[in-house]
């Protein structure tokens, strides 16, 4: 489904991606993991068209995304939900996924989508009134994910959903996307939380300082020493 090929990136004179390549099919859940600073955010910039690669290649079901501005990858069925949220915290919940349904055709099907997100997260529905900045961090979360829901993604990016939440609420994220994968969504989710992210993804690459250094299955990587050893203490 997606496939990059050697793809480098930065800002200005900085460089953060190095000739990245991987690989999504259809269905898969894949994770990125990585240190702070390791590039993985610069990589979902890229992805979406935040960010254009310095060169390198992104094809996406046959097609090129290289050159496409980010609207239109959205429209080809890439959705991103950013690191930290990104909320319009002085707008409803409601107005937030209407938002995540601008393109013409998800405007078409804005209730149908809409009452699916509900159905999807009920809590939603009892706060779709409520101002966005003022929900807790799960149900703020929950927001991004169905905002990006609402265009009807064929591939959903996911930024470091527990970052700067309580062990709690990461427990209730990435139910959250164990949830969103039992409705058959291909997703790509980058992650610093190991453990949590090997525990729901097929396969995963390691990024370090821009390069891909790991790659292989979710047990494989959880069973790798080095990776035991210098992310998860053991």
């Amino acid at each position: 489904m997606l496939s990059l090929r050697r793809v480098s990136a930065g800002y200005g004179s900085f460089r953060a991606l190095f000739d990245v390549s991987l690989e999504v099919a259809a269905g898969e859940a894949i994770g990125v993991v990585g240190p702070n600073g390791a590039g993985k955010s610069t990589l979902m910039r890229v992805i979406s068209g935040m960010l254009r690669s310095s060169s390198g290649e992104l094809v996406f079901e046959g097609r090129s995304l290289t050159r496409l501005p980010a609207h239109r990858i959205v429209e080809a069925g890439i959705a991103h939900v950013p690191e930290h949220r990104r909320l319009f915290a002085k707008l409803s919940v409601e107005e937030n996924l209407r938002i995540g349904a601008f393109l013409p055709q998800a405007r078409r099907h804005y209730a149908e989508r809409s009452e699916w997100v509900y159905a999807l997260f009920p809590r939603l529905l009892e706060r779709r009134r409520q101002l966005a900045g003022t929900l807790s961090g799960g149900e703020q979360q929950m927001v991004a994910i169905g905002r990006a829901l609402m265009s009807k993604p064929k591939l959903l990016l996911m930024d470091e959903p527990s970052a700067g939440l309580a062990p709690l609420v990461v427990e209730q994220v990435f139910n959250l996307v164990r949830l969103i994968r039992e409705q058959g969504f291909t997703v790509l989710i980058v992650e610093q939380n190991l453990q949590q992210v090997l525990a729901i993804v097929d396969r995963a690459y390691l990024l370090e300082v821009g390069r891909i250094r790991l790659s292989g299955s979710a047990a494989e990587l959880k069973d790798n020493a080095m990776i035991q050893q210098a992310y998860m203490g053991l």
